[in-house]
């Protein structure tokens, strides 16, 4: 079996691509000149004690990571590394506004939602390109289409990729936010409320939306990979400033985790499996057939032609204020200097 290959995403309205003047490397954060080189501690140690990152079973290079246990290796006794478990894009959000995690992986239109609202964050690297949404109805709904939706309860969490393929897709289909009751669930609780009739239609997420699908016959009615946006790695700004040998050190363990799970995906799928406790024919599912893994993971003109596209819906939901705050977002978000520079060889088995 093998993982699939990268895919463009980019819809036809957007494909022309786009200058990206304002994401330049290092641009709004810090250099990487007076760091220790990747993998390697400077004359007085590493920059903290301390390293939070989180890991979430929508990245599966996180688990990865986290299972080979390649940070501690790699940083050895003077650094301590402490994993907290991300729910979602909205907790990996809440995580990093409050300076719980140094490091968080969100979908890329929760971290422009998050950068345009004020959160101090910059996406460091690309960690995968996942179809990881979809609008899902019971199997014995008689919601056949996304029209049928009108008038219905649909559960989303606010903030994350599938809340935010749910406004995409309604416009497209001619449906607003007016047209149906939107029921803020967290993931789980969201499949939870498909299965018990709570509400009619979910925005899923794997690999919970793939359990679903498999165990209680849920139905996907609408799928569209061009309304999912990357899977997007990022920082607090105060860590990028105050900690670059440690930001680099992970975006380093990303890399040699992307190598690593596209060499041996089954065993990836296996630790899914595990750590979201599936069979292992879904996690199989979410990774060989909903994931590309084999991409180029610098932020640059693609995904924010991507983003370009969400950024109104999110003003005109009234998930940000303006247009303005949206522009700001994207022309401040991206930090490749890490990720280009990366050497997974540098990471300690």
């Amino acid at each position: 079996m093998k993982i699939r290959s990268a895919l463009s995403v980019t819809a036809a309205s957007v494909a022309a691509a786009l200058m990206l003047s304002g994401c330049v490397a290092g641009e709004g954060s810090a250099t990487q000149a007076d760091a220790p080189a990747p993998g390697a501690t400077s004359e007085d140690g590493w920059s903290s004690d301390t390293l939070t990152v989180d890991f979430a079973t929508y990245n599966p290079l996180s688990l990865i990571i986290k299972e080979q246990g390649w940070l501690e290796e790699t940083l050895g006794d003077d650094v301590t590394v402490e994993w907290v478990q991300s729910a979602g894009s909205n907790k990996a959000n809440e995580a990093l506004r409050a300076g719980v995690v140094d490091v968080g992986s969100t979908a890329g239109s929760a971290a422009l939602l998050a950068r345009a609202n004020g959160s101090p964050i910059k996406t460091i690297s690309l960690y995968t390109q996942p179809e990881w949404s979809a609008i899902v109805v019971p199997a014995d709904s008689p919601v056949q289409s996304v029209e049928d939706l009108a008038g219905t309860s649909i559960a989303a969490t606010k903030g994350t990729d599938p809340y935010f393929f749910l406004l995409q897709t309604l416009e497209e289909h001619g449906l607003t936010l007016a047209d149906v009751e939107v029921q803020n669930l967290q993931h789980a609780d969201g499949r939870t409320a498909l299965e018990n009739g709570s509400v009619q239609a979910w925005s899923g997420l794997d690999p919970i939306m793939a359990d679903s699908e498999v165990n209680a016959g849920s139905r996907l009615i609408y799928r569209n990979i061009d309304f999912n946006t990357y899977g997007f790695l990022n920082a607090t700004e105060t860590f990028l400033e105050q900690s670059p040998d440690l930001a680099q050190v992970v975006v380093d363990a990303y890399e040699k985790a992307r190598a690593w799970a596209l060499e041996n995906p089954e065993e990836t799928a296996q630790i899914l499996a595990d750590v979201a406790g599936i069979d292992l024919a879904i996690a199989e599912k979410v990774i060989l057939e909903r994931t590309v893994i084999d991409l180029d993971p610098v932020p640059g003109e693609e995904q924010r032609a991507v983003l370009e596209v969400v950024g109104p819906i999110f003003v005109e939901s009234g998930d940000v204020s303006n247009q303005e705050q949206i522009d700001e977002a994207l022309d401040s978000l991206f930090e490749d200097s890490f990720v280009t520079q990366a050497d997974p060889a540098s990471i300690t088995d």
